[in-house]
């Protein structure tokens, strides 16, 4: 069944919110990977889209990007070039954990453990698409000699901390969304 129009409509606003968080993002120090807001917005479209709408969110967000709209936390902030940027990775993992918090959402009901756990599994998700992806990338096109530890030093071990205090916002959020909404 496709998409409500009501759907796409907020699906276009999670869309809007990304990018426009990516904009905080350039005014943070430089890093290979850069902190922002955007796994907070993920997660939170994961748990009040649902599977199905949250990625389209998300998608629609990578293609604007890909076009060339500057919507990207770090040089060249948009392009097809940005395919070859390490970080590249983590947008491409932000679809399948908001597919992911969905997913689980469904299965397990409209509680606020439901929506923690979702989240924690959305997390998980997301780093087994970006960290491998961040591997390749610095070994094989940037020419970097680095092995898994390095990647992990710096792809995981600074953010998974921030990472875990958004999932417990998102989830303390989406949670009373979708109660309020009725979206169960």
């Amino acid at each position: 069944m496709p998409p409500k129009t009501r759907d796409l409509a907020y699906a276009a606003v999670f869309t809007a919110l990304i990018a426009a968080a990516t904009v905080l993002t350039r005014f943070l120090p430089v890093a290979v990977v850069p902190y922002s807001l955007q796994t907070l917005l993920v997660f939170l479209a994961g748990g009040v889209l649902g599977r199905r709408t949250a990625p389209l969110s998300i998608m629609a967000y990578i293609l604007l990007g890909l076009v060339g709209i500057p919507v990207f936390a770090s040089p060249p902030y948009g392009g097809p070039a940005y395919f070859l940027v390490p970080t590249f990775g983590f947008l491409i993992g932000f679809i399948f954990t908001a597919w992911t918090v969905g997913f689980c959402l469904e299965r397990w009901g409209n509680t606020l453990t439901a929506h923690v756990l979702s989240i924690v599994s959305g997390i998980a998700v997301m780093y087994l698409i970006a960290l491998p992806y961040l591997f390749v990338i610095l070994n094989f096109y940037l020419g970097q000699a680095v092995d898994v530890g390095y990647v992990i030093k710096i792809g995981l071990l600074p953010f998974i901390g921030l990472d875990v205090i958004k999932a417990s916002v998102a989830a303390f959020i989406s949670y009373h969304v979708r109660k309020n909404l009725n979206l169960s």
